[in-house]
């Protein structure tokens, strides 16, 4: 079985490119929602209080929007964040990796460069879009996030110009959804 990474930043359209894979009959984990269900695993629960404290939980569950702005603006709280979820991401795509009959499994990832991934794919797909297209993408998903957000967001990621020069293929996506 291959396993292909399908990367690029926010807003490049990942998620529209990973549906023409599916549609072809390659099944696609999808990992950022596969991590959101971690917030739900009492273990990473307690592992976000011993880390971050009360302050990123309202009413006992995680804030979403408190641990966002704390991890986009502070490298070491994003770096603890993912210790914790990126090892249980990988993992849970190993077991669904195993489940799948097909050649090729393909991983989406926001993140895989960032997170020292790639050395677990055969190949590494980058989707790229220009920065006007993805905050226009970004805009219509979120409409309640402000340019600046958008562009921190953004300029948290690895540049779109390093992905594409790691990249085994890139695929360009400018059009509209």
């Amino acid at each position: 079985m291959k396993k292909w990474g399908l990367t690029g930043g926010i807003g490049t359209g990942k998620t529209f490119i990973s549906k023409t894979f599916l549609k072809k009959g390659i099944p696609v984990f999808y990992a950022d929602d596969e991590a959101k269900k971690l917030y739900a695993d009492a273990e990473v629960l307690q592992q976000l209080r011993e880390v971050f404290g009360e302050k990123v939980f309202e009413n006992g569950k995680p804030d979403f929007r408190k641990l966002a702005d704390l991890v986009f603006n502070n490298h070491d709280a994003l770096e603890k964040l993912e210790a914790i979820l990126h090892p249980r991401v990988m993992g849970m795509f190993e077991q669904w990796a195993e489940q799948q009959h097909s050649e090729i499994v393909i991983m989406e990832s926001a993140i895989l460069y960032e997170a020292h991934l790639e050395h677990y794919f055969d190949k590494v797909m980058v989707v790229n879009a220009s920065v006007g297209k993805r905050i226009e993408r970004i805009k219509r998903r979120n409409p309640e996030l402000t340019e600046a957000e958008i562009m921190a967001r953004i300029n948290r990621q690895m540049s779109q110009e390093e992905k594409c020069a790691l990249a085994d293929e890139v695929i360009e996506h400018e059009e509209d959804w």
